[in-house]
C-alpha cells in the first residue's frame, strides 16, 4: 500500500465522528508496521481522547521500530480538555509520522509539527491536504474567523428553478441527494429557514441515525413573525424537539411573547440590517453554535448574499427543468451587470448521488 492509501484509511476512521464531535474536528489516525495496518481508530466524542490515543492505546503494545502514524490533522502540542498529543506521541516511540492537513489555528498551526522534528522524529505533511481539509469545514472556519461557519443549500432544476409557479417543490432531487442532505444536516449544529419556507413546507428539519430521529438547533428566520398564526399547528413548534427551535426576529416586533409562552426560544435582534447579522453571529458564539445549514429560500439567501454572511453553498442539481420564467429561483436580489461580477465558489467539490449532482464550495463575492 502507498502513503495516499494508508491516508485514505486515516480519513474513513474520522468520518466515522460525523456530527459526535461538536466544535473539535474530525480525526482518523492508522498506524502501520511493515506494509500492514496494526491499529486504527478516530476522535469519537467531544472532550474524549483524541484519535492518536486512541490508536496507540489499541495497539496494545508499544510499536514497531519501523511503524509509521497516519493521522489526518496535525497532533496537538498544548493542553486542553486533554493533554497534548505531541506528549503522547513522543512517549509511545514512533520515530515517524505522516500527517494530512495542518492545524489551521494560528496559535498551534505547524507548532506540533515543529516539536516533534526537533525530538527526532521523521515528519511528513500534506498527504491528501484538500481532502484532509474538507472533512472540516466547521472547526477551520473557526479556527480563522469571528462568527459561525454559515453555509446555504439550495436544490434546483437545470434553469434554477426551486419550485413552480404553484409553490409545488417535492420533490426536485432523488432519494439518495435528499439522504446526503440528511448527512449533512446531522454535521451542523443548528440549521436555519425562512418564515415562507416554514409556512409553505412545514418542515421538521430532522435528520434519523439508524432508528432514532434527532435534530439540530433549528433557526426561524421569521422577522416579522408571521408564522405566528401557525404556532399550535406546524411541526417545529411542537413537536419533541420544539425546545431546539429558536425564533430570530427584530426587538420592535410585536407577538414574541407568545412563542416564549409556548416555550420556543426568542432572539430579538436589532433591526438594522448590520446590526442583526452582527448581534446573531455575536449569540451564536454565546451559544457554542459554530456553524448554521441555511435551507431558506430567495428572500433569506438572497439576504445573506447582500450581507456577506454566506460563506459555503451546498448546490443540488437534478436533471429536470420548468422553463417557466414565473417560477421562483433560489436566490434573488442582487444587481450583477457583468459576469466578472457574477458570484462564483472556489475549492469546489463535486458528488453524484443517483442522476442528481452536488457542486459544493467556498463563495466569493464581488471584489474579492
Amino acid at each position: 500500500m502507498t502513503e495516499v492509501q494508508f491516508m485514505e484509511a486515516a480519513l474513513i476512521e474520522a468520518k466515522k465522528g460525523w456530527g459526535k464531535v461538536g466544535a473539535n474536528p474530525m480525526v482518523g489516525a492508522v498506524i502501520v508496521e511493515g506494509d500492514k495496518i496494526v491499529s486504527r481508530d478516530y476522535h469519537k466524542v467531544f472532550g474524549g481522547p483524541h484519535a492518536e490515543v486512541n490508536a496507540l492505546n489499541d495497539l496494545g503494545r508499544k510499536p514497531a521500530d519501523e511503524a509509521v502514524m497516519y493521522v489526518t490533522l496535525e497532533p496537538c502540542s498544548s493542553t486542553g480538555k486533554t493533554g497534548p498529543c505531541t506528549n503522547v506521541i513522543l512517549e509511545s516511540g514512533i520515530r515517524k509520522l505522516v500527517i494530512g492537513a495542518i492545524d489551521p489555528d494560528h496559535r498551534h498551526r505547524g507548532h506540533g509539527v515543529d516539536l516533534l522534528r526537533e525530538a527526532g522524529l521523521d515528519v511528513t505533511t500534506g498527504i491528501l491536504k484538500e481532502a484532509c481539509e474538507d472533512l472540516n469545514l466547521i472547526f477551520n472556519h473557526t479556527a480563522t474567523q469571528e462568527g459561525p461557519f454559515i453555509a446555504g443549500k439550495t436544490a434546483t432544476t437545470l434553469d434554477g428553478k426551486i419550485a413552480t409557479r404553484t409553490g409545488d417543490s417535492k420533490w426536485i432531487t432523488g432519494e439518495i441527494a435528499r439522504a446526503d442532505v440528511m448527512q449533512w444536516r446531522r454535521y451542523f449544529p443548528a440549521i436555519g429557514v425562512g418564515a415562507g419556507t416554514v409556512l409553505a413546507d412545514n418542515p421538521s428539519l430532522t435528520y434519523r441515525i439508524g432508528d432514532v430521529v434527532s435534530c439540530s438547533k433549528r433557526f426561524i428566520f421569521d422577522r416579522n413573525l408571521t408564522t405566528l398564526s401557525g404556532l399550535s399547528d406546524l411541526n417545529i413548534y411542537n413537536d419533541e424537539f420544539k425546545e431546539k427551535t429558536v425564533i430570530v426576529t427584530h426587538e420592535s416586533i410585536e407577538g414574541a411573547e407568545a412563542f416564549a409562552a409556548h416555550g420556543i426560544t426568542v432572539w430579538a435582534l436589532p433591526t438594522d440590517i448590520g446590526a442583526f447579522w452582527k448581534t446573531f453571529n455575536a449569540r451564536c458564539i454565546e451559544e457554542d453554535v459554530s456553524g448554521v445549514y441555511i435551507e431558506g429560500g430567495p428572500g433569506l439567501m438572497g439576504d445573506l448574499l447582500s450581507n456577506r454572511q454566506l460563506h459555503y453553498l451546498f448546490a443540488y442539481h437534478a436533471p429536470k427543468f420548468i422553463a417557466d420564467s414565473e417560477a421562483a429561483s433560489f436566490v434573488g436580489g442582487q444587481e450583477i451587470a457583468t459576469m466578472q461580477n457574477a458570484f462564483s465558489l472556489s475549492h469546489v467539490q463535486h458528488a453524484l448521488f443517483g442522476d442528481d449532482q452536488l457542486m459544493r464550495g467556498f463563495i466569493n463575492y464581488t471584489g474579492e
